[in-house]
Order: structure tokens, then sequence, then C-alpha cells
């Protein structure tokens, strides 16, 4: 059917993903009656936009994803949709997604979303992800942007709250990248993507996604410490955090198979961070001023 490959090409998981997150920080932010209204705009314009950025990054990538084994039968690669198409069908969806932004939000929201779009499409896709090792860590600022723009939707500011947001969920792209990078590394290998553990191997990787795992654990509990979450939250942060924290360490064991080790390490780090975003929708509190 040719609606399955306008669906295809927005690729629907990285969609549902970013607006767990959109509305978790939404939730954290909103104070008093909740606005419904406000948050089916921000989560319909966010998803609009994250839509319209994986459309045009398949046209980007379009050759990459030829040469990896899990991307070969995305439909630019396959033919089954035309360049033309899915490039008209993702500037439609940003143009729908930057309006409703606009209309029914506020400018700051508007201007998150702008913001990561610019970063994941114009800076990452295009350059980075091809040329420099450091593309993941620039890649990981427009994968923040979803809950911080759903945060200042509801707040209408940016706030330490929103800087804390920002902090933890760039910390969490780091480990979550470099795990799919080692899982998938004759992918990466093949379409000879600069990440890191192609190019200084995957000890090195390994060695990260601890640091970055703790420093994601520090940054977590900082909505408490500030007041922004409760104990409830608290409690949720340091348990998925260290047991994170647990499994990424246990990939120094001799009789670790790396390439188990680093999925085990990605689809936990997906409950960390699904983990966290219900409960700071559900723990969420005013911070003293």
């Amino acid at each position: 059917m040719k609606l399955k490959r306008y669906l295809q090409v927005t690729k629907p998981g990285i969609i549902f993903g970013n607006l767990i997150s959109t509305v978790g920080g939404f939730l954290l932010a909103a104070q008093g009656p909740l606005s419904w209204p406000l948050l089916l705009a921000t989560m319909a314009g966010l998803s609009l936009v994250v839509a319209s950025g994986c459309a045009i990054n398949n046209c980007i990538d379009r050759d990459i994803d030829a040469r990896m084994a899990r991307t070969q039968k995305r439909v630019l690669v396959t033919g089954d949709m035309s360049l033309k198409a899915a490039l008209a069908h993702g500037v439609l969806l940003g143009m729908a997604g930057f309006a409703t932004l606009a209309l029914w939000t506020n400018g700051l929201a508007l201007a998150c979303a702008l913001f990561g779009f610019v970063i994941y499409v114009g800076v990452y896709s295009l350059y980075m992800k091809r040329k420099s090792i450091y593309g993941t860590l620039v890649g990981s600022l427009s994968g923040a942007v979803p809950p911080v723009a759903g945060y200042c939707a509801a707040r209408g500011q940016f706030d330490s709250g929103a800087a804390i947001l920002l902090l933890m969920f760039c910390l969490w792209q780091m480990p979550h990248s470099y795990a799919i990078a080692i899982f998938r590394f004759k992918d990466y290998e093949a379409a000879r993507i600069p990440v890191l553990p192609v190019v200084r191997g995957v000890s090195e990787a390994k060695q990260q996604i601890v640091l970055y795992i703790l420093a994601f654990a520090v940054a977590t509990l900082m909505l408490t410490v500030y007041g922004y979450a409760g104990y409830g939250y608290l409690s949720v942060a340091c348990a998925t955090s260290l047991w994170w924290l647990k499994m990424a360490l246990s990939g120094y064991k001799e009789s670790t198979d790396d390439r188990q080790w680093a999925r085990q390490v990605f689809f936990f780090s997906i409950i960390t961070v699904t983990a966290l975003s219900a409960m700071m929708a559900l723990d969420s509190q005013i911070p003293p001023m």
C-alpha cells in the first residue's frame, strides 16, 4: 500500500519514543489544571516535526542505507518510494508541524523544535554523521529536544528544569547510540560511518558507555535536588540508573559476547528513559523559589 510507504519513511518507532519523552517533559512542567488542547497541540506538532526530520534523513542517507543490512529494505533503497515523493512528504510534514507549534503552543517551544530540526537534518545528517567521530555527540542535542520542547510549551520559559532535561537526555543518547553501533558494528563499518566503536575500537566505546551512564545517573538526580520531582521519581531514577550501570560494567567480563551485551544495554536504555519519562509526569512538583 502506498500509504504504508509514507508511514515507514517517517520511522514511527522514533516518533513514538520521542512522543513519550515529550509528554514527560510537558507534565513535569505543567502545574495546576492540565491544558489538554496545549498538550495535544504540543504532541501533534513535535510528532510532525520529528516525522519530517526522519523522512528527510532517509533521503539523505539512502546511499548509506544501501550498504547496511538492517536498512537495505527501506523504501528509498528498494525503490518503492521515489526521492522526490519522500522529500516532498518530509517538507509538508515539517511545515504542518511548525505551523501547529506556532499557532497553538508558544514561541519557545517552536524555537526548540526548530533548533532540534536544524541540528538533526542540517548538521548531523548532512555532515557530522559521515565526517566526524563526534557526530553522535552532536546528534544527541537533537535527540534531547522533544522533552525540553514539551517542558517549554507547558511552562513558557527555559529555566533550570529545562536545562536539566537537556543535559539528562543528551547524556542518555550517548550510551544508547554507542550500544547500537557495537551490536551493529559490521553495518557501520560497511557504510564507513565514523562512530566511536569503528574508529577507536569496542573497548574504548565500552569505557565511554560506563562514563556516560555515570554522568546520566548524576543528572537524573538533579530534578529532585532542585525540587522539580519527588522521591518516587528519585527511587526509580536510582534503581534504573544503577541497574543500567551494572549491566554496562558486566561488559568487562572475559566471557562477554560484545554484540549480545550491547544489545542488552541498548534495550535497557529504552526501559530507563521510558520509566523516567513516566515518573517525571507522575511525580512532578513545584520547585521552591
